[in-house]
């Protein structure tokens, strides 16, 4: 979340933050097996303390954290009291917060969901939200209005690395695959409506995709899920992002997890990632 009076961009903020913490987003998924693991119950104090601890670990060193809303959502109004704390620590720590809920609908529903996650005052206001487009990319408008009034990003759905989203994400059609034209619908967004820093929309691209689209027209950040421990490498990145690199977010969640409960174990892993997934240096 944000001070609504500041009116920031999110796009300006996130591109201060990258300079200044480099390029490595953090995931939070405290899913069950996980807590487990960490020796936690799987219930809201197990979520609390295991993200308490996320955020001692790496809080201070990322630029962008990621909660995953769904393992916090399936503990009902308990769970979503911890995500409203993790977002407003995430604050406290300097961090910008991606809500990765993934939401996607047409008209007054899509339009409540906006509200909810990109809405000043709300309490679960996030910096940024992740949605689908898959009911259209104009289904999504009230999200990019959301956002804009609030000074706030929204990142879409393009091509992602799940096996099951070949198919429909790279079928194609007179403008290019469909993936490609959720990037180009996006990054006609970003250019009505910024300059000079990076747009506040952006797109989710995986980093093992083989077919991604093309970025150099997005003007907006990129979240790239899939490095790591899924296969992704620093030079598939460098290759799919492209002129976008310097806002790209390397999203990391299970390699830095699963080094925990130590909270010193965890700092470590991320100091290594961070050095490893810096495109842009300090102003």
């Amino acid at each position: 979340m944000t001070d609504g009076t500041s009116r920031v961009s999110f796009g300006a903020r996130l591109h201060g933050a990258v300079r200044a913490r480099g390029n490595l987003c953090v995931g939070i998924d405290p899913h069950p097996a996980l807590l487990e693991a960490w020796g936690l119950g799987v219930d809201a104090a197990g979520l609390r303390e295991f993200s308490r601890r996320s955020l001692e670990a790496f809080g201070d060193l990322v630029p962008a954290i990621k909660p995953q809303v769904a393992f916090f959502e399936e503990h009902g109004s308990a769970g979503f009291a911890v995500l409203e704390e993790v977002l407003a620590s995430i604050v406290e720590a300097g961090a910008l917060s991606i809500a990765d809920a993934k939401r996607g609908d047409i008209g007054s529903t899509m339009a409540g969901y906006s509200r909810a996650w990109l809405a000043e005052g709300s309490p679960l206001a996030c910096d940024a939200l992740t949605v689908s487009p898959y009911l259209g990319v104009g289904s999504l408008e009230a999200a990019f209005d959301t956002a804009s009034a609030n000074d706030r990003g929204v990142f879409v759905l393009a091509r992602t690395s799940n096996p099951e989203a070949g198919g429909l994400q790279g079928a194609t059609g007179p403008s290019g695959t469909v993936a490609q034209m959720v990037v180009d619908e996006v990054g006609r967004r970003n250019a009505a409506s910024e300059t000079g820093t990076p747009g506040s929309f952006g797109v989710v691209v995986g980093a093992t995709v083989a077919d991604p689209p093309r970025l150099d027209a997005l003007s907006g950040p990129v979240l790239m899920p899939g490095v790591g421990e899924q296969g992704g490498t620093s030079e598939d990145v460098r290759r799919i992002a492209g002129p976008a690199l310097p806002h790209t977010l390397v999203n990391v969640s299970r390699h830095v997890l699963r080094s925990g409960p130590d909270v010193g174990a965890m700092r470590a892993v991320v100091r290594e990632l961070a050095e490893t997934y810096r495109f842009a240096g300090p102003d």
